[in-house]
């Protein structure tokens, strides 16, 4: 695929707790956040919020199957979570390209995710290397 400077792409899924459950059993997050509804509910979010690594891991799909497309890592990542994900919310990745290396199959990208009612959950940049099978 031929990138060019402001192409985007987007990537939706609605977290549900069968998400949250498998991703525990594989990374070992069981933080009582993502499990406990009476110790969530004593937070300041007030009920159960899915794992972060969630929330990038539809990051990670985008730029890995959508754009820059499939054979892409991250080099780096700076992001910010600015809000929480809840069981039930439907998120939507956002990737723009803001530039691209001359002589390297590199790429910048904002990101951007957010909830269905708009909100933005996590804001950032990072920069992509695409291997080639050529």
């Amino acid at each position: 695929m031929q990138l060019v400077i402001g192409q985007t792409a987007s990537r939706s899924i609605t977290l549900t707790t069968e998400h949250v459950e498998k991703y525990a059993t594989v990374t070992g997050d069981y933080n009582p956040l993502h499990f406990d509804e009476g110790f969530a509910s004593k937070t300041k979010f007030k009920k159960l919020v899915v794992q972060g690594g969630l929330t990038t891991g539809l990051l990670h799909a985008l730029v890995a199957m959508d754009m820059p497309g499939p054979g892409t890592v991250f080099l780096s990542q700076n992001w910010e979570f600015t809000a929480p994900v809840f069981i039930g919310d439907t998120i939507t990745a956002e990737a723009k390209i803001l530039s691209i290396h001359p002589t390297k199959p590199v790429t910048e990208i904002k990101v951007i995710v957010k909830r269905q009612t708009g909100e933005i959950v996590l804001v950032g940049v990072a920069w992509c290397y695409t291997f080639s099978n050529e």
